[in-house]
């Protein structure tokens, strides 16, 4: 097999102090890592990233390397760091001194009132490009507010639109507002890296997930504050037309968008109905909205004749956009995600004889994935390489060590 070309590292030379925990703020400093640069992340001596002892493999969470954590920093090395202390604080005020980037998911005012916050940030080096993630943003009357994934879908309207009138309200199947939260903070570390090459100047970014979350719904906000058209929840089938959804079949579950009326056409020619189009209950795309679940039974009659399996091919070659629903495993075991080279296999951190696989860089650069430099860090491991880099000698650093510092 040809070896996979290298993507060029966009963010090498690049240093990311990662004062995060959980998701939104490593999944944020991971995207960066995936593109090379030198993350640091900063962690609590003893305990670490709470993510550390998270995730479906107990053992793993006992040992400090939980799935969760293993999940969102591959490519990172790890400092532990009492920040209490004042010992603490003056290393993280020398690597800021040395850094460009530094990304924190604390609660709006606790590095302040620990003597970090963005104007002695800024005194240690005017070019820093500060980025601060929370529930709801550093100010207005929700900031001081914990604020966790399900939170966020609740209180953005996002569970409100999913589900049916039936269910009520469902939060999506995974974090997805912890998600859009960090690949925000990400976007904006990176334009604000653009800004001080071109500037000198560094950036206070200040990333909520709430407005994230709400920026993501798109047309569901839209179509409210534009139209004044207020969005329920419709399950499987996408409010703009129809048939859009998902449908059964004589085996399993076929998404289908047949949103334009070509594709409308084809959709009926495949299905041997032909005689859908010339009905004026189905003729032209308001009229199917209007009379979408009569409609829906006319398609999964005919439907029922092959598996979702056998029609997914045939409709995709008559230009109907359609696949199937697949469980996690089928996903990833997909030909597509195998060719664009999107899931990585890593040595275990501690050398533990095990599989480690992880989730790459959704962006290909110049034609090739970015791959994770290297495993997830033990918590820790990179502490006194990095206090060398800094500048410390073998007895202080000994000394930090002695003082719980480190």
């Amino acid at each position: 097999m040809t070896e996979a070309p290298a993507a060029p590292r966009l963010l090498d030379g690049v240093r990311v102090l990662d004062l995060t925990n959980v998701l939104a703020g490593p999944f944020a400093s991971y995207q960066l890592a995936l593109l090379g640069a030198d993350v640091i992340k900063v962690e609590i001596p003893g305990t670490g990233d709470l993510a550390r002892r998270l995730g479906a493999d107990h053992d793993l969470n006992e040992a400090g390397v939980g799935a969760s954590f293993l999940a969102q920093n591959s490519a990172k090395r790890s400092l532990t760091l009492n920040l209490k202390s004042a010992a603490g604080r003056e290393v993280l005020l020398r690597a800021v001194a040395s850094t460009d980037v530094l990304v924190e998911n604390f609660r709006p005012g606790v590095l302040d009132r620990l003597g970090l916050g963005w104007d002695r940030l800024r005194e240690a080096n005017p070019g820093l490009v500060y980025c601060a993630i929370s529930g709801f943003g550093q100010d207005g009357p929700l900031r001081d507010r914990p604020a966790y994934d399900q939170i966020v879908q609740g209180v953005s309207g996002m569970m409100s639109t999913t589900g049916t009138e039936h269910t009520g309200p469902l939060r999506a199947g995974y974090p997805v507002a912890d998600t859009l939260g960090g690949m925000t903070a990400a976007f904006a570390i990176a334009s604000a890296l653009v800004h001080r090459d071109r500037t000198g100047t560094g950036s206070h970014l200040d990333v909520s997930m709430l407005e994230s979350a709400m920026t993501a719904m798109g047309w569901v906000v839209s179509n409210h504050l534009i139209a004044g058209q207020d969005p329920v929840p419709m399950g499987n089938d996408n409010f703009t037309a129809a048939p859009s959804g998902t449908f059964a079949t004589g085996h399993g579950l076929l998404n289908i968008s047949a949103n334009e009326q070509r594709q409308f056409v084809a959709l009926c020619r495949v299905l041997d109905r032909p005689d859908l189009c010339a009905d004026p209950r189905f003729a032209e795309r308001s009229a199917r909205k209007a009379h979408r679940t009569e409609l829906t039974e006319q398609l999964e009659k005919a439907l029922a004749a092959r598996t979702a399996e056998q029609w997914e091919p045939v409709l995709a070659a008559a230009g109907v956009p359609a696949a199937r629903v697949l469980g996690v495993p089928e996903a990833l075991a997909q030909d597509q995600v195998a060719e664009r080279r999107f899931v990585h296999d890593l040595p275990f951190p501690g050398g533990r004889d095990r599989p480690l696989r992880v989730l790459g860089s959704p962006v290909h650069v110049d034609g090739a994935a970015p791959v994770p430099a290297h495993e997830p860090p033990l918590l820790g491991e990179h502490t006194d390489t990095i206090l060398r880099e800094l500048g410390y000698d073998a007895a202080t650093i000994a000394t930090l060590h002695e003082e719980g510092t480190v």
